[in-house]
């Protein structure tokens, strides 16, 4: 076995040009891999992490017959005294928080423009608030007892061209079906840098947003986080067993769960793509070697080598190129997966319906990823020495000699 790996060192040594370019193509291909997978992987759960922090949170505490898609608010599709269930919920060992939130259909309306927006009463103390209150862009964060401040995302400032300061007009629908209009001051302007969500959500102290849409001492979830994520089915399972329906973020977040698994499926078919495009070069590579070693691979057999050992001689030598190039690979990969985890890239705002998707993605490389594809790439290294291989072991001697003169 050492002398077949010593053969084919010096065969690949005797032009090291087109052996060092089919190390890089494959070096190429595995760094190519290794980043599309840290991106897919980061985009997603970066779009999961966002909705857990900002909308669904790990639970949902409400209403059975709350009606999420038409923003019900009417009484009976509400939860009725929410601090006081909230707090019940805090008090559960594996809860980080819980507080109460109202949403509400509204329309901002600043001058000449307006823009349908969505209302959330938030109790401001929450610490989860924070991701809004670390978010301040100007401006500052409401108070429980502020009655006619609100809070308004970068993206819809700039839209309408406000600042901290200004008044605009708030119309929102109330629990018996009327719409109520008042005048608010900008308190403050965050960025949750998830423009999608900050072009669309104002937020008020829940107290006032009760008030104006008459929801009196009613919320329309207890938004729950958890300590660990992976004690969620455990804490829904222990309340489930009151009056409400509890949501888990898997339930919350399905459209996105079904993305992920339909996004992985898209993912395998461009690995098959770049792994064949990286195995065509290789063939080509070791297809020339056995036409240019002819006379040698015909003189081999007529003292007596076997063409098992003919082949293996081939597969040895694209094992030492699978090794060479996947190590260059990683490396380069591991370059562009580090840099794009550390900056990512800037995608603006793109809005995709039932998604929150920041305005950089971050790669999320994952030890089964970088094992699976380089286990990949080290296969199909060796499986397309195959035909080469079989082409040199299968050389009748006599004739090879003749076409090697």
């Amino acid at each position: 076995m050492i002398q077949l790996f010593k053969m084919a060192w010096r065969d690949l040594g005797r032009n090291r040009r087109r052996s060092l370019l089919s190390a890089l193509a494959l070096a190429l291909g595995l760094a190519l891999l290794l980043l599309m997978a840290a991106v897919v992987q980061g985009e997603i759960l970066g779009a999961m992490e966002s909705s857990i922090r900002l909308q669904s949170g790990h639970l949902q505490v409400r209403a059975r017959s709350y009606d999420e898609d038409r923003t019900s608010l009417k009484w009976e599709d509400l939860v009725e005294n929410p601090d006081q269930i909230a707090r019940q919920i805090a008090s559960l060992a594996p809860v980080q928080v819980a507080t109460p939130r109202l949403f509400a259909s509204g329309i901002v309306a600043a001058g000449d423009e307006s823009v349908g927006v969505r209302v959330i009463g938030i109790d401001p103390p929450s610490a989860a608030n924070a991701p809004f209150r670390d978010g301040l862009v100007s401006g500052q964060f409401l108070t429980s007892d502020d009655t006619s401040g609100l809070l308004i995302g970068q993206p819809l400032a700039d839209q309408l061209g406000l600042k901290v300061g200004d008044q605009v007009n708030l119309l929102v629908n109330t629990s018996n079906g009327d719409v109520d209009q008042q005048p608010f001051t900008i308190r403050g302007v965050y960025s949750t840098h998830t423009p999608g969500y900050d072009q669309s959500t104002v937020f008020l102290p829940l107290a006032k947003a009760q008030a104006i849409t008459r929801a009196q001492n009613h919320a329309s979830t207890i938004f729950v986080l958890l300590k660990d994520r992976e004690q969620t089915d455990a804490v829904a399972a222990a309340l489930q067993a009151g009056a409400y329906e509890v949501k888990t973020w898997q339930q919350m977040n399905e459209l996105l769960v079904q993305t992920e698994q339909l996004s992985n499926a898209y993912m395998i078919v461009l690995y098959l793509i770049v792994l064949a495009i990286t195995a065509t070069v290789i063939i080509n590579i070791l297809v020339m070697s056995v036409f240019e070693r002819t006379r040698e691979i015909g003189i081999l057999s007529a003292i007596g080598m076997r063409s098992s050992r003919i082949m293996a001689m081939f597969f040895a030598e694209s094992s030492l190129l699978a090794f060479g190039g996947i190590a260059m690979g990683l490396v380069l990969g591991g370059l562009l997966v580090a840099y794009t985890t550390q900056y990512g890239f800037f995608i603006g705002n793109v809005g995709l319906t039932g998604i929150l998707l920041g305005e950089r993605i971050y790669a999320h490389l994952t030890l089964n990823d970088t094992i699976s594809l380089t286990l990949a790439a080290f296969v199909v290294t060796l499986l397309a020495a195959l035909y080469p291989a079989r082409l040199a072991a299968y050389m009748e001697p006599i004739a090879a000699l003749h076409s090697g003169q």
